[in-house]
């Protein structure tokens, strides 16, 4: 590696030992490369199974950093996809010692569809790992971190290793006041549009009639928190989904629940609450007072974490930069 510096300016060389591995790491006509220095702000020319960085010391240093780990995961044999370099980027961004074999290659679940779940962030490695160390977690960060999702995975994963016997999905159908009994139809159609989100994410891992026969079996159940009251959770993966909808007495009854061998997520964004202006959020309330309580864990999120398209990190930065105007 040649290391040139001119002020602010560096140029580095890097080349890699397997020809096969640097064209898939360098993409379909260099696509990869390009997606890196666009996201840097550098410019990399490759020539064989080298490549060439030049700009600003500190972005050459990220770009080669961020190359030098994705080339060590594809030697580890775990495919890199495009939106693994946005995930990359962004994570040796805000920690250039992060190790990125450490949270991509941390399989929590493999799909139906033989697809391998894995954290994208350090908050999601803190994330699954909270879930596998403590009973009861609280994923609280904006949407399309992969809160709920990842929770899903965890839930599936220890059904399918005998840990747990039922996986219970629940979250509050607060546009309805929860007064399901006022809309049209049979229980089912009444509470399905609250839960969709649900059903989408257990489709996602598992086979359509697999769900099925275990939601029939009742060792899958998905249902509005209304309907967990009086209950004792017992030998359950419990996920309280959209928990800042809660109420105050609603996430009491719903913690009060969790019985032996359980364990309890609670995912939810506390910049999102669509309760009534004299209603307190549960889940705001929780973060406020079960913090210093042993064996429950907060895992916070922030927009860096976002794993959708790149579009909707931008989006919420929008969003928070409009909130911050008004507030002012």
């Amino acid at each position: 590696m040649n290391d040139n510096s001119n002020n602010n300016d560096k140029k580095t060389k890097v080349t890699f030992s397997d020809i096969e591995l640097s064209r898939q790491l360098f993409g379909e006509h260099n696509d990869n490369l390009r997606k890196i220095a666009e996201s840097v702000g550098v410019t990399i020319h490759a020539r064989g199974n080298t490549v060439f960085i030049q700009g600003d010391s500190i972005a050459a240093s990220l770009a080669q950093n961020v190359l030098r780990q994705l080339y060590g995961l594809l030697k580890s044999g775990y495919p890199v996809y495009p939106n693994d370099i946005d995930y990359a980027v962004r994570a040796l961004s805000k920690d250039d010692r992060i190790q990125l074999k450490e949270i991509f290659m941390d399989t929590v679940y493999i799909t139906s569809k033989k697809r391998a779940i894995t954290p994208k962030s350090q908050a999601q490695k803190e994330y699954i790992d909270a879930m596998r160390k403590f009973d009861i977690v609280f994923g609280v960060g904006p949407a399309g971190t992969g809160k709920t999702y990842l929770a899903m995975a965890m839930a599936i994963a220890a059904f399918s290793k005998g840990l747990v016997s039922r996986i219970i999905l629940t979250r509050p159908a607060v546009e309805a006041g929860e007064a399901l009994g006022f809309l049209p139809g049979d229980l089912t159609e009444k509470v399905d549009p609250y839960l969709r989100p649900l059903y989408d994410a257990l489709h996602d891992m598992m086979r359509f009639e697999k769900v099925s026969n275990l939601m029939q079996q009742g060792v899958i159940e998905v249902a509005p928190i209304a309907f967990m009251r009086g209950r004792t959770l017992n030998d359950s993966f419990i996920i309280l989904d959209e928990a800042q909808n809660t109420t105050s007495e609603q996430m009491k009854m719903f913690l009060t629940r969790i019985g032996f061998s359980s364990k309890a997520v609670i995912t939810g964004d506390i910049t999102q609450v669509d309760l009534p202006v004299d209603k307190a959020s549960g889940l705001i309330e929780a973060k406020n007072i079960l913090q210093e309580i042993d064996g429950i864990k907060f895992v916070f999120f922030s927009k860096i974490d976002v794993v959708r398209h790149r579009l909707v990190q931008e989006i919420i930065r929008a969003y928070e930069e409009l909130d911050a105007s008004r507030t002012k």
